[in-house]
């Protein structure tokens, strides 16, 4: 970026991002420097691709009038922590309205390609129409700026993830890599493709350690432009730690947004898997269909019982010191790391797991490995299947696909292989789909089209509005467990005001992890712009920033035909509560009608006026 200011909030056009428009039908690339309409525009992330993407009437996702954008936040690549981060929108293949009009969505994802991305130079990357064969993109550190062309990407057809950016280590040095998986390239059977980014680990170790930008099937939009994979090659431009970001990466590492998150051996709690030990004591962690049973099942996936069996080493990404990754491997006689397994995270250890009725650690990792190879979002993936299993139990004189119910392990790696290799669009259009198909909706666990997380809607209200997937654009899934809280006054000011704020990361380029409890609205945000770019802005200029792109968003899926009526939970935690969730009922039909009133009075007036007039 070319920052001409130090004031980016009163001056915006003063900085000008550098974008490549390419023309996948042509193959012509136009590289513009663009000044910034406003300060989300500065930020960037979807706080920039979606006034773009505003900017365009999308009936269809897959028509070569929807883009796919890639861009990078401010402070990607940069020398504050967890600064890695690589942004992909567009309109969702997989996230409908009841009027069948696509939501704007956005993806995002760590590993280091999004700071080889913005080191060659550019800020971002917009492909119009799409390729007659299979290309794949490769941006590059230019003497004169950077430079894009597309190649001929016949010879990654139809390997994994992980092939494909083996394939691409061996021809490119210095480079990082996004590619997708046989599920983006059947994008016609597949709505829930997923971009697989490579790791500094992944590309030593030679195992499949990707990380993904999962949600709403970027990778499916892709596949259907016919990029496989895009390769960024840059020497690193990591700048000297200034004693200021120094300071705020040592209160990232010991501070309490992330203490939770470390390795136990440093008193965290081991990653995000820590969050089953959390939820068991309210017997809230998802289970056969987000149905807990009110007993102990979940805890033979605990870490404790796990690393009986399997070894278990914490790892962190490129430079980053919370060491949140818990790679999964064979332990041998000696004790020492065998074969590797799998990443565990509490999202696809819980879908692709317990809520299939699979207690074995052996089984989940294979689960998660499959649909990490084959490139499909975990969370789409495991609650669609889950969706599957809980029809099959309810209807066993007419089952679904291959009849798997709960527990059967054979069965249900059938069907993630079957969607995976595009044979199965029954799983891979996701729930709502299918139970628009089945008639049976009630237990289809969605919002919006767009599949749920592993918290339990009973606990978390501000699922509805959410706009880019539960736990990802809306941090309300611990006001009731974590914080507490189970007042509609409470609640109201959680979703409309503090927990929207979680959409900042996906602006700005840091992972939420940074500080997930305060968002980036902090002094320590305020730090590292100033000492990395020398720019003056304020913990409030970010909030209403970050605020009027969370309800831009919300404009945007109005626009596309969402009624208020489709800001909802699944109709089954209204019609049939479950008895063994230990924590207040917040999700009452009566509670839940007051509280869409609430949210709804505060956010309405404020949607006047956020995108471009028709």
């Amino acid at each position: 970026m070319k920052l001409n200011t130090a004031n980016p909030v009163a001056e915006p056009r003063k900085i000008l991002y550098r974008r490549a428009v390419v023309d996948l039908r042509s193959g012509n690339i136009d590289m513009t420097d663009v000044p910034c309409r406003n300060f989300e525009d500065v930020i960037g992330g979807f706080g920039r691709s979606f006034q773009d993407l505003a900017l365009r009437r999308i009936s269809e996702p897959y028509c070569e009038e929807n883009p796919l954008i890639v861009n990078t936040g401010l402070l990607t690549g940069s020398s504050a922590m967890t600064g890695m981060r690589t942004y992909f929108s567009g309109y969702s293949p997989i996230k409908k309205s009841k009027k069948g009009l696509p939501a704007a969505m956005w993806s995002a994802g760590s590993g280091k390609f999004g700071a080889k991305f913005k080191w060659t130079g550019l800020d971002e990357l917009v492909f119009e129409n799409r390729s007659a064969s299979p290309v794949y993109v490769l941006i590059r550190e230019g003497d004169d700026g950077p430079e894009v062309e597309l190649k001929d990407a016949t010879h990654l057809r139809g390997l994994t993830t992980h092939e494909k950016i083996m394939v691409l280590q061996k021809e490119y040095t210095d480079a990082h890599f996004a590619a997708i998986g046989p599920a983006g390239e059947n994008w016609e059977q597949v709505t829930m493709g997923a971009v697989a980014l490579s790791t500094e680990n992944q590309l030593r170790s030679k195992e499949d350690k990707c990380r993904f930008a999962g949600r709403g099937g970027m990778g499916s939009l892709m596949g259907y432009k016919n990029i496989l994979a895009l390769v960024a090659q840059s020497r690193d431009k990591v700048k000297p730690l200034t004693p200021e970001i120094k300071k705020v990466n040592l209160n990232v590492i010991h501070g309490g947004g992330s203490l939770r998150l470390q390795p136990i051996s440093r008193g965290g709690g081991g990653g995000t898997w820590a969050a089953y030990d959390v939820m068991q004591a309210f017997h809230a962690v998802p289970i056969d269909n987000f149905r807990p049973q009110g007993n102990a099942l979940p805890e033979k996936l605990f870490r404790e019982n796990v690393v009986k069996e399997y070894l278990i080493k914490s790892e962190a990404c490129w430079r980053c010191g919370i060491t949140c990754h818990n790679n999964v491997h064979e332990r041998r006689p000696d004790g020492s790391a065998g074969r590797f397994l799998a990443k565990f995270d509490y999202e696809p250890l819980n879908l692709l797991g317990t809520n299939l009725g699979l207690h074995d650690a052996g089984q989940a990792a294979q689960l998660i490995h499959l649909g990490d190879n084959f490139g499909m979002d975990a969370i789409s993936l495991g609650v669609t299947i889950s969706y599957v299993l809980s029809y099959n139990e309810r209807h066993p004189e007419k089952p679904l696909l291959n009849g798997a119910v709960f527990g059967e392990f054979e069965k249900i790696r059938e069907l993630v292989v079957l969607a995976g290799t595009g044979r199965l669009p029954e799983i891979g259009h996701g729930a709502k789909a299918l139970s628009e198909q089945t008639g049976d909706t009630a237990y289809a666990y969605h919002v919006k089209g767009l599949e749920l997380p592993a918290y339990l809607p009973e606990t978390n209200p501000g699922y509805a509005w959410a706009i880019a997937g539960g736990h990802m654009s809306m941090g309300t899934y611990g006001v009731l467990i974590r914080e507490g809280k189970s007042d509609l006054e409470s609640w109201v000011a959680a979703i409309t005001q503090e927990k929207l704020q979680i959409v900042g990361f996906d602006m700005i380029g840091l992972c939420k992890f940074f500080d997930i409890a305060k968002g980036i609205c902090t002094e320590m945000v305020v730090d590292c712009l100033k000492s990395e770019l020398a720019l003056e802005v304020t913990a409030a200029d970010l909030r209403s920033a970050v605020r009027r792109a969370f309800l831009r968003g919300m404009a945007l899926e109005l626009r596309q035909g969402y009624e208020k009526e489709e800001y909802t939970l699944p109709a089954e935690v209204f019609e049939n509560p479950n008895p063994n969730i230990k924590l207040p009922r917040i999700a009452s039909p009566e509670f839940f009608r007051e509280l869409s009133g609430r949210v709804w009075a505060v956010f309405e007036p404020e949607l006047e006026g956020l995108l471009p007039q028709a």
